[in-house]
């Protein structure tokens, strides 16, 4: 890496310091790292309350009666609400389709589902209170799974829809099936010389969010209410909230607070209605923050997902049809299934050419815990069975992975699935090409002239080996994912942007309601208006609902889409500004009639580099101030029976080569390497993008070695919703993670820039999974690989998730001086 933090050979910034390519330092890092950063957990507020939830104890039941006189007689008790106290007719809400009841009415769909909250004058006294309402369950048979949900005269979750996919689904229990078809899959099957078939289940995996759900809400004297939230979108949580407290929007004024992670959990709501129905009952503000096992049931998940496919090719290596059949769980409720369902569908083939396919994807809902947005989107899923699929097939022809990939590999014109051309580059031969080009580990180097350092190998310190039984595997994946909202949606986003002199020195000031969830946005913004702006200084204001929407923060858009609002009110505003120049000091300066002039290093230059003012002169007094949505391209919903249409407007790629060391006796995986490759158009900020791409990697590994959310089968209730149960990767886990980034611009892009953040999460679990195979010789069809699939010991797959006990494939960090190797494989 170059001395600034950015790899080699990436494009480095021009012009006023701080610009967009170079490695500009995060403005809220020294705080995190110190822990003086303020999260919305340690938000306060004088005299206010506590907030606590009730939460079911069953996955389905009908709600006899519910009992709040103890709760309500409790000492220090302000409030007790439930359905029934909800102040208008509007008590459901949702993403896309409201189906979301904000406190349980009738009916529980799913284990942890809120049914009345509290309101205290201390957090134990809100959750002594709680535990008091006394709720008579009639228990409901449970849908946990395709066959129960599908099965003649099954229960349904959701009677009497009316939700606009509902016309489109063969069954209540389906939220929304979309179907691609292209070609004629079943004459390319007659033509194929090998033909593979596989089953995949793929586990359910939590964001695991260090900051846990957190809210202060203070009522306001004009009877409306302020929000302080972690949230991943403010308007869209805004136009949630405002119907089910009878507020008009402008009464509901909601300020971002610090975000500790998202990763797609908090694109849905959490306690944000529940703190306002509080405050706005109490008269007095209200914090909410939930503990760890609250937050694993206040939060959507990753859809776990059951996919079988069907890949044939011919001796040469071509690809000649792909049919393929992706089952998600949605949960209770919708959530964002159908958009999951629409990337899962869409993206299914992988970033190959195959011009006859037969795609059917579709969620149900259950009484399982509802799932949603996650890094990755329905694309990881996918990934992971086309690509375990892509490496059958090889062994069947006799090819080596990467090149049967290579030769099928998409570029720049192929046509997707979907019949959309990707019409920017598509590097995924290169990309392959250049990660298996990389330097591999040194064998065996856990070896040294004192001994085994059992810290380099399979079971680290709990000295379960010192070599013996250990073996070394390679394994390669890669990975297509879309950028931006698609199928139609309307994504755009609103920047404001001023320029001003302040005490003899331009300034400009940045207000865009984009959630800042730890990606570095706020580092990019400024990055972008000192480009455009040529002003070192910039103040990034808080994110609120007091400018328009920013969207998501989510599916790898913000430094495209609010970045592209940036850049353009940042141009306006440029132009304002060199107007204003002509008007003062266009009599003295034949150049001001030029077109070419530039903002740098707080003047106006010619294109030549001679300096025709000073901005502060230009200024003088005036503000110039430019508030403006900006839109990429629009996109187009997939046909409902064929799945045609043009549904993304970017696609990202990632490639990546794990090494993987296992103790084939213990079923212990130790992945020595993750090496990536990856296309980013432009690096804005090249450290950043290391970092988005390391990340996500990291949590590729997890879901593909430890994590998994564990569901009872027979009573759909979370059977791990704690960190000491569901396993997360630590600095312990993480092997080394080599990242080689091209930059192949995108021309329809701002700075022909491609989102980044996402694409690592597909491609890593798959590559982890295809090296445990290499080193194994095993099948290996599920995420997560535990101890017990690698030795032999485990059960039949009665169920999509194993009951809870088993182990998962971790490198324990026992002290020095533990017992000496055991052959048990259930022991973490």
């Amino acid at each position: 890496m170059a001395a600034n933090g950015a790899p080699a050979g990436l494009t480095q910034g021009s012009g006023t310091k701080g610009g967009i390519g170079e490695s500009t330092l995060r403005p809220d890092g020294v705080l995190k790292v110190t822990g003086e950063f303020a999260y919305a957990s340690d938000m306060w507020h004088e005299d206010m309350l506590w907030g606590q939830i009730l939460r079911s104890t069953v996955a389905h039941a009908e709600i006899v009666s519910v009992d709040t006189g103890e709760a309500l007689a409790t000492p220090g008790v302000y409030a007790v609400m439930t359905y029934d106290d909800l102040p208008t007719d509007m008590r459901h809400y949702g993403l896309e389709i409201r189906d979301t009841p904000v406190l349980a009415h009738g009916k529980v769909r799913h284990h942890g589902e809120p049914v009345a909250i509290v309101a205290a004058d201390h957090p134990e006294t809100a959750r002594r209170a709680a535990a008091k309402i006394r709720v008579e369950y009639r228990e409901l048979p449970l849908v946990t799974d395709e066959a129960s949900a599908t099965a003649p005269g099954a229960v349904l979750v959701h009677e009497h829809r009316t939700d606009h996919h509902s016309g489109h689904v063969p069954h209540p229990n389906i939220v929304h099936r979309q179907p691609i078809v292209r070609g004629d899959a079943a004459a390319a099957a007659a033509r194929a010389d090998v033909i593979v078939v596989g089953d995949y289940h793929f586990g359910m995996q939590d964001q695991a969010f260090l900051g846990p759900e957190s809210g202060l809400a203070v009522p306001g004297e004009d009877g409306g209410v302020d929000l302080y939230i972690a949230t991943q979108w403010l308007h869209s949580d805004l136009r949630q909230i405002a119907p089910v407290l009878g507020l008009p929007e402008d009464k509901v004024r909601m300020t971002l607070s610090g975000v500790g992670g998202a990763f797609g959990g908090r694109e849905d709501l959490s306690m944000q209605i529940h703190a306002c129905l509080l405050a706005l009952r109490t008269g007095k503000p209200v914090k909410m923050v939930y503990n760890r096992f609250e937050s694993f049931f206040g939060h959507v998940h990753r859809h776990p997902a059951r996919l079988h496919y069907e890949h044939g090719a011919t001796r040469d290596g071509r690809l000649t049809h792909v049919r393929c059949r992706i089952v998600l769980d949605g949960g209770a409720y919708a959530s964002a299934s159908p958009a999951v369902v629409g990337n899962a569908a869409s993206l299914s083939v992988g970033p190959y050419v195959c011009e006859d396919v037969d795609i059917e994807a579709l969620a149900l809902y259950s009484n399982n815990p509802p799932c949603g947005a996650m890094r990755g989107f329905g694309a990881v899923q996918a990934c992971f069975a086309y690509e375990a699929q892509m490496d059958k097939v090889a062994a069947g022809l006799g090819l080596d992975p990467v090149e049967f990939r290579r030769i099928n590999a998409m570029e720049q014109g192929t046509l997707m699935p979907t019949g959309q051309p990707v019409d920017s580059p598509a590097p995924v031969a290169e990309l392959l090409r250049r990660v298996k080009a990389m330097p591999m580990p040194p064998e065996r180097q856990w070896e040294s002239s004192e001994g085994a350092d059992v810290r380099q190998l399979p079971g680290g310190l709990s000295n379960t080996t010192h070599g013996e039984g250990v073996v070394r595997g390679v394994g390669y994946a890669v990975g297509i994912k879309n950028v931006g909202f698609s199928e139609g949606f309307d994504d755009y986003s609103t920047a404001r942007v001023r320029l001003e002199a302040v005490g003899g020195r331009p300034v400009v000031t940045v207000h865009t309601a984009m959630a800042e969830v730890g990606q570095g946005g706020v580092t990019v913004h400024a990055q972008i208006a000192r480009t455009e702006l040529g002003v070192t200084q910039v103040t990034i204001r808080p994110a609120d609902t007091r400018v328009g929407s920013a969207g998501s923060t989510s599916a790898s858009r913000q430094t495209y889409v609010t970045g592209g609002a940036i850049k353009h009110a940042c141009e306006l505003v440029r132009e304002r500004v060199l107007e204003l120049g002509r008007r003062r000091f266009g009599s003295y300066h034949p150049a001001w009639a030029t077109a070419g002039l530039l903002l740098e290093g707080g003047k106006v230059v010619t294109d030549g580099g001679e300096v025709l003012a000073d901005l502060v002169d230009v200024l003088e007094d005036e503000a110039v101030e430019v508030e403006e949505e900006w839109r990429h391209r629009p996109t187009q919903p997939f046909d409902p029976r064929t799945g045609q249409g043009d549904g993304h407007v970017q696609y990202s790629f990632a490639a990546h080569r794990a090494v993987v060391e296992v103790d084939t006796e213990l079923g212990l995986v130790k992945v020595i390497e993750l090496a990536c490759a990856q296309d980013v158009g432009k690096a804005l900020n090249p450290l950043s993008v290391v970092g988005q791409i390391q990340g996500g990697t990291v949590q590729g590994l997890g879901i593909a070695v430890m994590e998994e959310i564990v569901v009872d089968p027979v009573t759909a209730k979370v059977q791990n919703p704690s960190f000491t149960d569901y396993l997360l990767p630590t600095i312990l886990d993480t092997p080394a993670l080599p990242v080689d980034v091209l930059e192949l611009a995108d021309d329809h892009a701002p700075y022909g820039l491609r989102g980044v953040g996402e694409a690592p999460t597909l491609s890593s679990t798959p590559a982890v999974l295809a090296a445990i195979r290499d080193a194994t010789g095993l099948a290996l069809d599920r995420t997560p690989v535990r101890p017990e699939h690698l030795t032999g010991t485990a059960g039949s797959d009665r169920h999509p998730q194993d009951p809870p006990g088993g182990a998962r494939n971790v490198t324990p960090s026992a002290p020095p001086g533990a017992p000496a190797k055991s052959r048990s494989a259930r022991g973490t």
